[in-house]
Parts: C-alpha cells; structure tokens; sequence
C-alpha cells in the first residue's frame, strides 16, 4: 500500500441530517452506519461522519493520510513540532488511528490499515 490522502473525516453533531447531506451530495449508500462512525465511498476516497468529533478536538474536517508505520511517522510528526491530539489508538479491525496539530492550528490524521 502505498501512502496518500485517502480518507476526510467529519465532525458533525447531528448524525442523522449530516448523513442525509453526505448522500445526497456523493449520490451513495454509506459502507459503514454505525451510531459512531458513517463512511462513504466516492471514487476512491473515504468521506467519514463523526458524531464525537467535536468532543475530540476536531474543528473541522481532518484529512487522514494513511501511512505504513503509524507510529514511525507520529513520532516524525512530534519532533517536527505538531502538537498530539489523539494517541495512536486502534478503531477495529487492527486500524490504527491517530492525530496532531501543527504550528497553526491545523488537524492531520494518520491511518494504518491492518
């Protein structure tokens, strides 16, 4: 697998009405519907719905670059001086998720696929 952009992850607040809008815009299903998570699929591209994102610091949508060594490429990151958002943390199935912020207030997310 090669690393790149590949998912966008939204913080919504409500959950219903944003997948709704999402639908209509990307003219699919979501692949994932869950109270915690809704993922769409378009063109290659993951859009994902996150009730809970706000709760976590999210201020607007987090583009996850999905890497092959997580945790080689946090630690690059931090010393590069981004500030940790959210720990590498395992969201099912061995993805590994993780976040920081640069030096202007900027969210990037990092994604392992197992």
């Amino acid at each position: 697998m090669t690393d790149g952009l590949r998912t966008i992850v939204y913080p919504v607040k409500d959950l219903d009405r944003a997948k709704a809008l999402f639908g209509a815009l990307l003219e699919v299903e979501p692949y994932a519907d869950e109270p915690y998570y809704v993922g769409f699929k378009d063109a290659g591209q993951d859009v994902g719905l996150d009730p809970n994102g706000h709760a976590k610091g999210m201020t607007g949508p987090v583009p996850y670059w999905h890497v092959a060594d997580i945790r080689a490429r946090l630690a690059a990151l931090l010393a590069a001086g981004a500030a940790l958002l959210q720990d590498v943390q395992d969201v099912g199935g061995g993805r590994l998720i993780a976040s920081v912020r640069d030096a202007d207030g900027n969210l990037v997310g990092l994604v392992q696929d197992a």
